[in-house]
C-alpha cells in the first residue's frame, strides 16, 4: 500500500492505496465522488477528465500516487452551492447535453481550456474537444456552449 495525501476539492484526503490505483477509481470508490465518469479505460473518450493542479487530465490513465501531494478538482466542486458554474449554465441553457455521461468531462476540459484561451473561435473550442467524445454526436450544442459560457465569463453576452 502507498499512502497518498491528496487535496481534492479543497480539501486533503488521505489513504493508503495499492499502488496501481488510477485517479478515477480513487475519486469514485474511496472519495465517493462518482461524478467523474469511468468511460473507456484507456483515455480515449474523456469522460474521467479532471483537473490536477488546473490542468485538464484524463484520471482513467493516471495513477493515484502521482496525485500525492497535488490539487484535483472534479465536477463536484464546480457549482457554488446551489449556482451552477458558469460553463455548467451555458450547457444547460444550450442543451450541451444528451444523455449526459460525457458532461463531466467536457465541462472539466473546457474550464481548462477556457483558463488558456479565454476567448476562442469555434473551430478552436472542437480542437480542444478532440480528446473527449459524446457518444450521443452533440457537439453542436457543447462547442455552443462552450462559446457561450466563454462569453458570459469574459463579461460579454454570446
Amino acid at each position: 500500500m502507498t499512502n497518498v495525501s491528496v487535496s481534492v476539492n479543497g480539501q486533503l484526503r488521505e489513504a493508503d492505496v495499492e499502488p496501481r490505483t488510477l485517479l478515477v477509481y480513487f475519486l469514485r470508490e474511496t472519495l465517493g465522488l462518482t461524478g467523474t465518469n469511468v468511460g473507456c479505460d484507456t483515455s480515449t473518450c474523456g469522460s474521467c477528465t479532471v483537473l490536477v493542479d488546473g490542468e485538464s487530465v484524463k484520471s482513467c490513465t493516471m495513477l493515484t500516487a502521482q496525485a500525492d501531494g497535488r490539487e484535483v478538482t472534479t465536477i463536484e466542486a464546480m457549482a457554488d452551492g446551489d449556482a451552477m458554474h458558469p460553463i455548467q449554465d451555458a450547457f444547460h441553457r444550450n442543451h450541451g447535453l444528451q444523455c449526459g455521461y460525457c458532461t463531466p468531462g467536457m465541462v472539466m476540459a473546457a474550464a481548462s481550456y477556457l483558463k488558456e484561451n479565454p476567448t476562442p473561435t469555434e473551430e478552436e473550442v472542437r480542437e480542444a474537444l478532440e480528446g473527449n467524445l459524446c457518444r450521443c454526436t452533440g457537439y453542436q450544442n457543447i462547442v455552443k456552449s462552450i462559446l457561450d459560457a466563454a462569453g458570459s465569463m469574459s463579461g460579454a453576452t454570446a
